[in-house]
């Protein structure tokens, strides 16, 4: 499937981030919170898998919110190998269904949610690790949110609130995906 220069590349840069530890973590200074997050997307971007810009997707806090409204958002996070990318994007078919399979995943996390005095479980914040392209996309709640007890809280009541739009939505993706035969 790869050529021989892709697979020593994949050797070289697993050993590199290996050595160097610089795993990039998704920036919860910034306006938009993340509360879902997937920090190793650049593992399963597609055809940029391992020299991917895209480096998290996150689910959070949406950056444009005004008083009294609120809104969730996703974003795809970029990394220009100097600072985050505050660019728009066009998002490429697998990025939006692999958003796709993270907000899906993430509702399925929270409707067991309550189970757990945070809305997760604190001793182990990986929700789940999700195969694609012979690795995985790692779904966890973003522990280095300093005001993650606060926002997953807002981020829950708001998934709540917003949960006949989202399920209808959802309800119109699965009967297409069933027509399709997936």
């Amino acid at each position: 499937m790869f050529s021989i220069d892709t697979y020593k590349y994949l050797l070289y840069y697993k050993f590199t981030k290996l050595l160097r530890g610089d795993d990039m973590k998704i920036p919860t200074s910034l306006k938009h919170k993340p509360v879902i997050i997937s920090e190793n997307y650049e593992n399963v971007d597609g055809r940029m898998a391992y020299r991917s810009d895209a480096k998290g997707l996150s689910l959070g806090l949406a950056q444009w919110n005004d008083r009294g409204k609120v809104d969730v958002s996703a974003k795809v996070w970029r990394y220009t190998g100097e600072k985050w990318s505050r660019q728009s994007e066009e998002l490429p078919l697998h990025r939006v269904i692999d958003l796709t399979i993270l907000v899906c995943r993430t509702i399925q996390h929270f409707r067991d949610a309550y189970r757990y005095e945070k809305l997760y479980d604190t001793k182990n914040p990986t929700i789940d690790r999700i195969g694609l392209q012979g690795d995985a996309m790692t779904v966890s709640v973003c522990t280095g949110n300093p005001l993650i007890d606060e926002d997953i809280r807002l981020f829950s009541e708001i998934l709540s609130k917003d949960d006949e739009l989202i399920s209808e939505r959802l309800a119109v993706l699965s009967r297409m995906l069933k027509d399709m035969g997936y």
